[in-house]
């Protein structure tokens, strides 16, 4: 994997993170208007964003550690 291709996951693994905790958020804020249920949901949507996103990283990094751990045992 040359430099270039991982720096450009890195910078995707910031907007994964990004995106998917203000996803979280809004959906939870969309979901507290209609059900009336102010704060409750919001709290959780962020939560299951926070989740998603350590999720994603672990998964969008794991190649980088491996090519890594292959490297230094060759």
């Amino acid at each position: 994997m040359s430099k270039w291709e991982a720096a450009l996951r890195l910078v995707g693994v910031g907007f994964f993170i990004g995106g998917s905790i203000i996803m979280g958020v809004l959906a939870g804020l969309w979901l507290d208007s209609r059900l009336n249920t102010t704060p409750v949901l919001l709290i959780l949507g962020l939560l299951i964003g926070v989740v998603v996103a350590f999720y994603g990283v672990y998964r969008m990094l794991l190649p980088l550690l491996n090519n890594k751990r292959d490297k230094e045992s060759g």
